[in-house]
């Protein structure tokens, strides 16, 4: 039995395969442009479909059966559909600078506190539903032929199946779903002058939508007709993959930027004034769980300026011999030693907690002994006493994390994990530069189809944890004393 996941980002999507004994057959990607001007950021859905298609019609060349296919995406952009299912405007990405005045007129309307009682999020204009509003506005020619509205999840597995559905995680990323009654917002949708008639249903994660429509099924070269499933947004599926199951479990997952995903129960008392004031969503998880996000926009960013900006010629000569720069780099990171420098990782601006676009990334505590490989050691600490920034947040918040599970490109670095396990003082467990988020798909397509009971069980088939990192004593102790002096640097930098 062969299970596959669709995983669709904003510059491209891909299509991945596994056996139902966890063993990697198969994946295939498609890369597509997206629009950016300064008057606006979009991507074509239908370019996105056909994208889709076209990593489906590779998979099918080599194998005919699949039994399920689950569908994750990114969230906020939103395809206009008419009475016939056809595309009518571009799709406006979630850095589409317009909706501010959208925004403004509901969070007047209904106020901001009941939008984040209900919805989890603080408003902000990158949301769907400002979205809508600003289309319905400025495109009223366009906006009188809408008959329903679908974000890229629901969008495609409309296309594979005729079926309407959305997933709660990715539902919440409207700004229009109340995640406490499972169900659309009327009130912020009244407030909008939206028809909830037009939203698709919504359903919990990892519902079957129905198999492939025989249309699809034999354009695509199947020679079955897969189950689809609505899996979520792309970060909840980090979580999936990674294994985070229950209450105070997290994943840190380290790309391009880094993200701290942590499930608590429903039932837990939390201090949601902390949580709305630090830019913390609340998001639908599982059973009786939700999750959070905390983010840094920078992480592997900063040490890719480090590379480029800092050390190239150092990566050129690392490239000309086979080999990695950034594993050449690591040499140079002193086991158990903290570079004693502090730098802020706000080259592109605040995340959570402070969430301030105007900040500036600094590099304090220089001196004629410093070298590139304490500024190569520091980046890696200031982004760790950022996120540990946060960890306090939510554990001042009420959500206390006790175990980390560590992705994406940033986990394949020893030297990294274990200085964020001291900073953070948690045990770190790595799955490596694994794509979590493929694997959720697959486990969700798995429970979905039948051929496991759940997620554990699942998981235990697909998932791979590598090492397990642990707080050093003596050297989290180090990192304590300057942390203290790092939590102190913004405040005074910024806060009036």
């Amino acid at each position: 039995m062969y299970l596959a996941g669709i995983d669709i980002g904003t510059t491209g999507c891909k299509c991945s395969v596994y056996d139902d004994e966890g063993n990697f057959f198969m994946e295939e990607y498609e890369e597509y442009r997206i629009h950016i001007t300064k008057e606006e950021h979009t991507i074509d859905a239908e370019v996105v479909w056909e994208g889709i298609k076209s990593v489906i019609k590779k998979i099918t060349r080599q194998i005919q059966s699949i039994e399920a296919i689950c569908v994750t995406s990114f969230g906020e952009a939103s395809v206009l559909l008419d009475k016939d299912g056809t595309v009518l405007d571009k799709s406006y990405l979630f850095t589409d600078p317009n909706g501010q005045e959208e925004c403004d007129e509901i969070t007047a309307t209904v106020g901001r506190d009941y939008i984040y009682e209900n919805t989890g999020i603080a408003p902000g204009k990158m949301y769907s539903v400002c979205k809508w509003c600003w289309q319905k506005r400025h495109k009223p020619e366009i906006w009188k032929k809408v008959k329903y509205i679908c974000l890229f999840e629901d969008y495609i597995v409309y296309k594979l199946t005729g079926v309407r559905q959305i997933d709660y995680s990715l539902a919440t990323r409207t700004m229009a779903f109340d995640i406490y009654s499972l169900e659309w917002d009327t009130k912020i949708l009244d407030a909008a002058e939206i028809d909830v008639s037009m939203l698709s249903k919504v359903v919990p994660i990892g519902a079957k939508a129905g198999n492939m429509s025989l249309q699809i099924t034999e354009e695509l070269g199947f020679m079955n007709r897969p189950v689809i499933v609505s899996g979520c947004h792309d970060q909840i599926a980090a979580a999936i993959g990674s294994g985070v199951f229950n209450e105070r479990h997290g994943v840190d997952g380290t790309g391009t930027v880094e993200c701290i995903t942590v499930a608590f129960s429903k039932g837990q008392k939390i201090d949601k004034m902390l949580l709305q004031k630090s830019g913390f969503a609340i998001v639908p998880y599982m059973k009786d769980l939700f999750v959070t996000y905390a983010f840094s926009y920078t992480g592997g960013a900063l040490l890719k300026w480090y590379r480029d900006k800092v050390s190239p010629m150092e990566a050129k000569e690392a490239y000309e011999n086979g080999q990695n720069p950034y594993e050449v780099y690591n040499r140079g990171v002193s086991d158990g030693e903290p570079s004693e420098l502090l730098i802020l990782p706000y080259f592109a601006g605040a995340g959570t907690p402070y969430m301030d676009n105007s900040a500036k990334g600094i590099i304090a505590g220089l001196t004629m002994d410093t070298s590139k490989e304490k500024i190569y050691q520091g980046i890696m600490e200031g982004c760790s006493y950022e996120m540990k920034l946060n960890l306090d947040y939510l554990q001042k918040a009420g959500i206390a994390v006790e175990k980390l599970f560590a992705t994406g490109g940033g986990a394949n670095s020893k030297e990294w994990l274990h200085i964020k396990a001291d900073i953070y003082d948690k045990e770190i467990i790595s799955l490596g530069a694994a794509e979590s988020g493929t694997v959720a798909c697959i486990l969700l397509a798995g429970v979905a189809c039948g051929r496991f009971r759940n997620l554990e069980e699942a998981s235990k088939v697909f998932i791979t944890y590598r090492d397990t990192y642990f707080p050093r004593k003596g050297v989290k102790e180090k990192y304590k004393k300057l942390f203290d002096q790092y939590r102190m640097i913004y405040p005074r930098l910024y806060e009036k």
